[in-house]
C-alpha cells in the first residue's frame, strides 16, 4: 500500500502541477489513481505472496514485502493519498508570483517551509471540528460517494455486477469498462485530431469577424450563449458534475444565467465601469490605455506600493465579468453566514453541546453498555450512570452510523491534530518574520482566525451540496485594509487564511470517506499526513525544474501555452487588494465603490427567502444563496462555457437519479466517471503538449 500511495503522490502532484501553469490546464483526478492502483495492487500480491516464517534476511524481506493482502482499505488509503496530494498547492502561485511577476527571487527553503505549513495546518481544523463536519448523518460529502461505490464496483463482484432495469440490462463493471475504452478512443479527436472540438464556436461562424457574436457565443474570451463543446475537459473544468445533486446544479444555472448571460451583456453594452474598452471576459486588469496593467509601475524597489508611480500611471480597470465575479463574492460571503445561521444554527448548537457529553463517555466490551468517564484515564463513575443504547442515541442524535461502526478502532487523538497545528503555526510565523513578505507574526494569526470563522459555516455547505464557498476574496479584502501597499504579504495572508480553509476541507471529506470505507483513523491520519509531504515536495522540485527548463514560462509567448493563467488571476488580485489597496479601489468616490452594496444583499436576501418559505408555506430549503452567488468565483479564468455545460451534464444526471431512481444512479451515473477517465489516461500515455 506504501509504494503504491508513495508512487502515486510524486506522479500526480508533478503532472498537475505541471499542466496548471499551461492553458487549457487538464489535470489528473484522484480517480485515475483510483483506477490504476487496484491492477497494481493485484500484481504486488502475485509478486509478494504471503510468507507465514522466514529464516533468511531475504525471507524475511519478502515476508515483510507479503504481509497482508490488496484489499477495499487499502486501496481507500492509496486513493486518499492521491486526493490530498494531487492538487497543486497554491503556495506555489505565490512562489511562481513572486518569480515571475514581482521579480523576486525566492529561496528553496522558503518555498518549502510555505508549501508545507500552509498544506499541513488544514489538519488541524479537519480535526476539530469532525463533531460538526464528520459525524452527523446529515454531512454527506457528495464527492465521497462516487469513489465509495467505486470500491464497491472493483472489491465486490457480485454487487459490482449487479443488474439494473434502465435502456437495457447493463451490470456496474461492463459499463464502466464500456465508457472508459470508448472515451479512451474519443479523446484522440478534440486532444489531437480536431482541438476545434473543444472550443466548438458555432455562433461565430456565420460572421467571424465580429466582436459582437465573439462576445456573446465565444467560447474562450466570450459569454459561450451556445454551449456546446465535445472535450471532457471543458465540462469538467470546475469540477465533475456527474457527483453533484439536481438542485444544487440547478442553483449554479440559475445564477449563471441571471448574472452572466442576462446582466454581464447589459452592462458591458452599456459601457459601466468603462467596460466596453476590455474583453467582456479576461483574467487580465487594464490600465487606462487598455494595455494589461503593468505593476513594476506602482511598486518600490523593496515591492511596497508607490503613490506617485501611481498617480502619473493608471487606475485599475476590470472587465465586466471580471467585477461581477467580485460583487458574487462579496454576496456570497454574508449569504454563507444568515443562510447558516438560519438553516443550520440549530443543529452547530447541539453537535456542539453533543461534544462535550460524547468526550467523556466509552462503550464498555464485555456489557455492550455506555459508561461515563471520570477522567480521560478510563476510570468510571459509578455504575448506576452507565447509559443503555437508547440514552446513548439521545446524547448522541443524527451520528452517523458509520461512526458507531467505527468505535471498534482507537480514535486520532485531538492532541494529534492540536500538535500538527502549534507547530506549522509557530513555522508559519517565523517564515513571515524572516523572509522580506511584509507580513508581521500577527497577521499570520489573522489570517488563521479568517479560517476559523468560516470554516465550519462552509464546511456545511460544502458536505451537503458539493459546492464550496470561498473565503478567498474577504481574505484578500481583510488583508488589503490591515496591510495596505503590500502585496506579496496580501498573497501569503491569503494562502494561510484561504489555503489553510480549503485544504481542510478536503481532510474533512476524506475523514468521511474513512469512515465509509472503515479506516482505521489513526492510520488515516499517518496516510494524509505522509501523502501531503510527498506531494509537496515533489511539486516544489517539478516547478523549479520548470522555472529552468521552459523558455518564456508565465508570458503570453511561453511555449505550448505555459503562460500560468491561474497564477496570474492570483498576482492580479494581490495588485487590486494588496498594492492598490481595497480603498483605492471600492472606497467612498472610487469607481467600483457601488459593488460594496453586495455585503448588504448578501446579508439579507437568504433572511427574505427564508421568511418567503416560512410565510406562504412554499418549501424553499433546496434554495441555497451562498451556492447561487459564490460557485461562480471561478470566473475568470473559467468561461460560460466551462460552467453551462457543467450544469447540463449534472442536471442530467441528477434527473437520472431522480427518475430511475438511486439503483441507476449509483449504476449508471457514478459509473460515467470513466468519460474522465479516458481522458486523463491518454494525457498519462501521451502528453498534452
Amino acid at each position: 500500500m506504501w509504494t503504491l500511495a508513495i508512487l502515486f503522490s510524486v506522479v500526480g502532484s508533478s503532472t498537475n502541477l505541471f499542466f496548471s501553469l499551461r492553458y487549457p490546464s487538464v489535470s489528473i483526478t484522484p480517480f485515475i489513481a483510483l483506477l490504476l492502483a487496484h491492477p497494481l495492487g493485484r500484481i504486488w500480491d502475485l509478486c509478494f505472496p504471503e510468507i507465514v516464517s522466514a529464516t533468511t534476511i531475504y525471507g524475511k524481506l519478502m515476508r515483510w514485502l507479503g504481509q497482508g493482502r490488496w484489499n477495499k482499505k487499502e486501496h481507500a488509503c492509496v486513493y486518499i493519498s492521491s486526493n490530498v496530494s494531487f492538487g497543486f498547492a497554491f503556495a506555489t502561485d505565490v512562489i511562481v508570483s513572486q518569480n515571475h511577476f514581482y521579480k523576486q527571487p525566492t529561496p528553496i527553503l522558503y518555498q518549502i517551509l510555505l508549501t508545507l505549513s500552509t498544506q499541513f495546518l488544514g489538519y488541524t481544523f479537519a480535526g476539530l471540528t469532525r463533531q460538526w463536519l464528520v459525524y452527523p448523518s446529515s454531512m454527506i460529502w457528495p464527492v465521497t460517494l462516487q469513489s465509495t461505490a467505486m470500491f464497491t464496483t472493483l472489491h465486490d463482484r457480485s454487487e459490482g455486477e449487479e443488474e439494473v432495469k434502465g435502456w437495457e440490462k447493463w451490470g456496474r463493471w461492463k459499463f464502466f469498462m464500456t465508457v472508459l475504452g470508448g472515451s479512451v478512443a474519443w479523446y484522440f479527436f478534440p486532444g489531437f485530431i480536431w482541438p476545434g472540438l473543444s472550443y466548438f464556436n458555432i455562433g461565430t461562424w456565420a460572421k467571424p469577424d465580429s466582436v459582437v457574436l465573439a462576445n456573446l457565443f465565444g467560447t474562450s474570451t466570450g459569454l459561450g450563449l451556445i454551449p456546446i463543446t465535445f472535450d471532457w475537459a471543458q465540462m469538467s473544468y470546475i469540477g465533475s458534475p456527474i457527483i453533484t445533486p439536481l438542485w444544487a446544479a440547478t442553483n449554479v444555472l440559475i445564477g449563471l444565467i441571471a448574472v452572466m448571460w442576462i446582466l454581464a451583456p447589459i452592462l458591458y453594452y452599456s459601457n459601466v465601469f468603462f467596460s466596453s474598452y476590455m474583453p467582456i471576459l479576461s483574467s487580465s486588469v487594464y490600465d487606462n490605455t487598455g494595455g494589461f496593467y503593468d505593476v513594476q509601475k506602482v511598486l518600490t524597489q523593496d515591492f511596497m506600493f508607490d503613490e506617485a508611480g501611481y498617480k502619473s500611471y493608471s487606475k485599475v480597470f476590470l472587465p465586466i465579468t471580471y467585477v461581477l465575479s467580485y460583487a458574487l463574492q462579496f454576496a456570497a460571503m454574508t449569504a454563507l453566514v444568515t443562510h447558516t445561521t438560519i438553516w443550520h444554527g440549530k443543529d452547530i448548537w447541539k453537535q456542539g453541546k453533543r461534544a462535550l457529553k460524547i468526550g467523556s463517555i466509552t462503550k464498555t466490551e464485555t456489557t455492550g453498555t455506555y459508561q461515563r468517564l471520570k477522567t480521560s484515564s478510563g476510570k468510571r463513575i459509578e455504575s448506576e450512570d452507565d447509559l443503555n443504547d437508547e440514552e446513548w442515541a439521545d446524547i448522541v442524535g443524527d451520528e452517523d452510523v458509520h461512526v458507531r461502526l467505527m468505535k471498534k478502532y482507537p480514535e486520532a487523538p485531538t492532541s494529534w491534530y492540536l500538535a500538527t497545528g502549534v507547530v506549522t503555526t509557530l513555522v508559519g510565523m517565523w517564515l513571515v518574520e524572516a523572509y522580506e513578505v511584509h507580513l508581521p507574526w500577527y497577521g499570520l494569526l489573522l489570517a488563521l482566525f479568517m479560517c476559523t470563522i468560516f470554516f465550519v459555516p462552509v464546511g456545511i455547505v460544502m458536505a451537503i451540496t458539493n459546492q464550496q464557498s470561498s473565503i478567498f476574496l474577504i481574505c484578500q479584502m481583510v488583508a488589503g485594509y490591515v496591510f495596505a501597499g503590500r502585496g506579496i504579504a496580501n498573497m501569503v495572508f491569503v494562502t494561510y487564511g484561504y489555503i489553510t480553509s480549503t485544504q481542510g476541507l478536503k481532510f474533512a471529506s476524506d475523514l468521511k470517506l474513512g469512515q465509509y470505507v472503515k479506516i482505521p483513523p489513526r492510520m488515516l491520519f499517518t496516510v494524509q499526513m505522509v501523502a501531503t509531504a510527498v506531494g509537496s515536495l515533489t511539486q516544489i522540485g517539478v516547478l523549479n525544474w520548470m522555472f529552468g527548463s521552459i523558455p518564456g514560462i508565465c508570458t503570453p509567448e511561453a511555449l505550448s501555452g505555459f503562460t500560468c493563467p491561474l497564477a496570474r488571476v492570483h498576482f492580479n488580485g494581490s495588485v487590486l487588494w494588496g498594492v492598490v489597496g481595497p480603498s483605492r479601489f471600492f472606497g467612498a468616490g472610487e469607481l467600483y465603490n457601488p459593488l460594496v452594496w453586495a455585503f448588504a444583499i448578501g446579508l439579507i436576501a437568504p433572511i427574505i427567502v427564508w421568511a418567503y418559505g416560512r410565510y406562504t408555506g412554499v418549501n424553499v430549503k433546496r434554495v441555497s444563496l451562498p451556492v447561487v452567488f459564490g460557485s461562480l468565483s471561478w470566473i475568470p479564468p473559467a468561461t460560460g462555457l466551462n460552467f453551462s455545460t457543467w450544469c447540463l451534464d449534472g442536471s442530467e444526471c441528477g434527473l437520472g437519479y431522480r427518475i430511475g431512481g438511486w439503483s441507476w444512479g449509483s449504476v449508471f451515473c457514478d459509473r460515467m466517471a470513466a468519460v474522465g477517465l479516458g481522458e486523463e489516461l491518454e494525457l498519462v500515455g501521451y502528453g498534452d503538449l
